[in-house]
């Protein structure tokens, strides 16, 4: 869909506010000759939302904020769940559900807000154990039981300790693991684009060009790697076919390639993001690639340090494996953008994810300092036996 922002009228931004107004981020206007307008006070409540979301703070409509709209329209028990293939319930009672059943130490995979197949199986497994017919839909019934019993794990989140445990267990080697990189845009979506005297510099083909780096280095140290896109792809493709094709492929990690920009020049340096909220749910894992990541980064090519930041993008949320995103400095940025189109600096951004890739499956006890592994050696560090 078209950004709806400042200054759209119809019946889009009247839904758009009506739903803001039951959030209780909008006053509602009793008026009833007013003209649904998305005014100075809708994006001031749609910036809220998207705040406390995690979601891209710009004020305005798109795709993935229309839909966590859609999403929070709905509580736990205002109607029947189940699970369908083709076209899956979403929304926030889904959320607050896999939640709820997460606390009484049921496993319906990551609070998403989706309700899948695994989500299904946890209330069939839920409803077996206080005797209701185990059939895998969330009705009245099911709520009621739901709400009448405590919480059965206590000290962390089941999920969170589940997703950091089964990695572990994959064991330090990088021989045979699948990592996905994505190279952010392609194809009609050039991303930024910076006129540079007879030069143009876009986000897409850079990002490209860190990319494929990082593959052949990742493939040489053993690893399978996929990208989600070539080089000059005919379409653009969204975040949902990007995670859906990593999410196929069956990847043990996901890395998001773009670069920043803004208005302002002064805006610099690299951020990374992985899937959470500020107050919620968190991928354990996500968030400690998000810090490798980034730490190395900034050790190795200098870039000022904007810090890690949980998201709920689609493409962090919607993965089945660790997934970040990483912004490698701004390109509206003068001094960003005079490293970042030397092809030697690009290494060093390579040289750093594929040190933080193999940090990820060292144990704590093996872990070394930041910027200290020599990538060059990477293949036989990762093919060593171990005890």
């Amino acid at each position: 869909m078209r950004a709806i922002q400042r200054g759209a009228r119809g019946a889009a931004v009247a839904e758009i506010r009506s739903i803001l107004v039951v959030l209780e981020l909008l006053v509602e206007d009793t008026s009833p000759s007013s003209d649904p307008v998305f005014d100075e006070a809708t994006e001031r409540a749609v910036r809220a939302f998207q705040q406390s979301r995690g979601l891209t703070v710009d004020g305005e409509v798109a795709d993935e904020t229309w839909r966590a709209l859609d999403a929070a329209r709905w509580r736990l028990g205002q109607r029947a769940l189940f699970h369908t293939v083709a076209d899956p319930y979403i929304g926030d009672d889904v959320r607050q559900l896999q939640e709820r059943l997460l606390e009484m130490g049921y496993n319906p995979g990551r609070a998403d807000g989706i309700y899948g197949s695994r989500t299904a199986h946890a209330v069939a497994q839920f409803q077996r154990e206080v005797g209701l017919r185990p059939d895998g839909e969330c009705g009245p019934a099911t709520v009621g039981a739901l709400r009448r019993l405590g919480r059965k794990v206590i000290g962390g989140r089941p999920q969170l300790l589940r997703e950091a445990e089964a990695f572990r267990e994959s064991g330090p080697t990088l021989l045979g693991k699948r990592i996905v990189i994505d190279p952010g845009h392609g194809g009609p979506d050039t991303g930024h684009v910076v006129p540079d005297g007879p030069l143009r510099w876009t986000e897409a083909d850079l990002v490209y060009d860190l990319a494929a780096r990082l593959e052949g280095r990742l493939a040489a140290a053993g690893m399978r790697v996929n990208l989600t896109r070539g080089p000059v792809p005919t379409n653009a493709l969204s975040d949902r076919d990007r995670i859906q094709l990593a999410n196929e492929l069956g990847a043990d990690l996901l890395i998001s390639i773009h670069l920043d920009g803004h208005r302002n020049p002064e805006a610099s340096g690299v951020a990374t993001y992985h899937y959470g909220t500020v107050s919620g749910p968190t991928s354990i894992v996500g968030e400690r690639l998000a810090g490798l990541v980034q730490r190395e980064i900034v050790m190795r090519t200098g870039l000022r340090d904007c810090h890690t930041h949980p998201k709920t993008w689609e493409l962090l949320r919607l993965s089945r494996m660790p997934a970040v995103r990483v912004d490698v400095g701004y390109l509206t940025s003068p001094s960003d953008r005079q490293q970042l189109v030397d092809p030697a600096f690009r290494d060093r951004v390579v040289e750093a994810m594929m040190a933080a890739v193999q940090r990820m499956y060292l144990p704590v006890e093996a872990d070394v300092p930041t910027g200290s592994i020599d990538v060059s050696l990477l293949r036989a560090l990762t093919a060593a036996p171990t005890s």
